[in-house]
């Protein structure tokens, strides 16, 4: 009995501790990281110096343009330390700047807010499968993924873009879009006259 007792004593040193803290998921601008809200209360509750955190955090992502949102991921050890993975910013993100515009479209299926080639596409997979989430996706996989992903932001993908085509297609998007915004402003002045 003693010996069992012994060897499970024994077991237990060698081991390891399993940490139990949660991974901080969060998109953060590049080169924009600061110690107010969001941010701040969501490192403090990690206990982590987060003047520290900041300044790391500016200072890896110098070389990127300013205020591109970068999903990051930070554990917390025990003796208060992180590590800090930066991944590529979000598939949204990319492929709407590769289409020019600056949102995706109200009724996706319904509209068309915009256009990218197959080379787009391409390029934007080859960012993206860099990411370790997407480490084990083929091309393939990952373009057919990013061609679900621009459905439902209602971006289109064509074989070829004229400049002038598509130059024309967006100015005819902006008057679509200022509709859809007053459409908008419309519904929230009617919620408020309602709810005063």
């Amino acid at each position: 009995m003693s010996k069992a007792v012994s060897k499970l004593k024994n077991l237990k040193k060698t081991v390891d501790k399993v940490t139990h803290t949660t991974k901080l998921k969060t998109n953060i601008p590049a080169g924009m990281a600061a110690a107010g809200p969001p941010l701040g209360p969501m490192l403090g509750q990690r206990a982590i110096n987060i003047a520290a955190f900041c300044k790391d955090f500016n200072a890896r992502t110098a070389e990127i343009k300013e205020g591109i949102p970068l999903p990051c991921r930070v554990t917390v050890n025990s003796d208060r330390s992180y590590n800090l993975t930066i991944h590529s910013p979000p598939a949204t993100f990319l492929l709407k700047q590769a289409a020019g515009i600056p949102r995706g479209a109200m009724y996706p299926g319904k509209e068309t807010a915009g256009k990218i080639t197959l080379k787009h596409l391409y390029e934007i997979a080859a960012i993206k499968i860099q990411d370790p989430p997407n480490a084990l996706l083929t091309m393939q996989q990952m373009c057919e993924m990013l061609v679900g992903i621009a459905r439902t932001c209602g971006i289109q993908i064509v074989r070829e873009l004229k400049a002038e085509d598509y130059a024309n297609f967006l100015d005819e998007r902006r008057a679509v879009v200022d509709a859809q915004r007053k459409e908008l402003q419309e519904k929230r002045e009617a919620k408020m006259l309602r709810t005063a």
